[in-house]
């Protein structure tokens, strides 16, 4: 298996060292960057090679916080995956990073190995969802009155087989697993995800799960 490059950037000296300690336990991942806030994240991006598989990034952070961090990232270095580590677990926060395309949302108080299992389902599945993350993101889309946009149709634009792609993305299956179960081909499933991303506007399949809630294509609880 090969070794996991995981970069920390948290302005709280005592927890991301901590952190970065408890990591380096884990088998085949390791932290290779340590940073204090995001300007210093990218400006050390700018000359790293190779460059991390997954940033571990706390929200509230001065200079450059999670959020701008999260969407300069996405512009610069799109292979990175990104889980939050945050003490916010008010929804709003929840539902904003996931449309900003955050492959994972973690609060600070969970468990090392709860840590340890999101940095290689990012990996394995590009994205990670716990319950805590579902039923906020469940009653952030449920609570709040949804605008009627022009986007509101697009569901109707899917076929049936993209929606039944769609369905097995957001249970988390692999592209080998939902090749197996709807017997065809990767490269097949790797089309309709494409064509999903497109029609949907979502940045990453994290992105078509909040997409697929949204216009009620899958109950939350379903996922738990």
């Amino acid at each position: 298996m090969a070794n996991i490059r995981v970069a920390i950037t948290d302005d709280q000296v005592l927890f991301r060292r901590g952190m970065a300690s408890i990591i380096n336990t884990f088998e085949n991942i390791s932290i290779v960057l340590e940073a204090d806030n995001g300007r210093i994240l990218l400006d050390s991006l700018q000359n790293f090679e190779p460059i991390p598989d997954v940033v571990l990034l706390d929200l509230s952070m001065p200079e450059l916080n999670g959020i701008e961090t999260t969407k300069l990232l996405h512009a610069h270095y799109p292979s990175i995956k990104i889980i939050i580590l945050s003490v916010y677990g008010e929804d709003r926060f929840v539902t904003h990073l996931m449309e900003l395309g955050v492959n994972a949302y973690l609060f600070k108080n969970v468990e090392p190995e709860e840590v340890e299992r999101a940095i290689r389902t990012v990996i394995d599945k590009d994205f990670y969802f716990n319950e805590a993350f579902l039923n906020a993101m469940k009653n952030r889309l449920t609570n709040k009155r949804q605008k009627i946009t022009l986007t509101d149709n697009i569901p109707s634009t899917l076929t049936s087989r993209e929606i039944e792609v769609l369905s097995l993305i957001c249970k988390q299956r692999t592209a080998q697993e939902i090749a197996d179960q709807l017997f065809i081909s990767v490269r097949t499933v790797d089309g309709h995800r494409n064509n999903l991303l497109e029609k949907t506007g979502a940045r990453n399949s994290a992105g078509l799960v909040l997409f697929a809630i949204k216009h009620r294509l899958i109950d939350p609880t379903e996922l738990l």
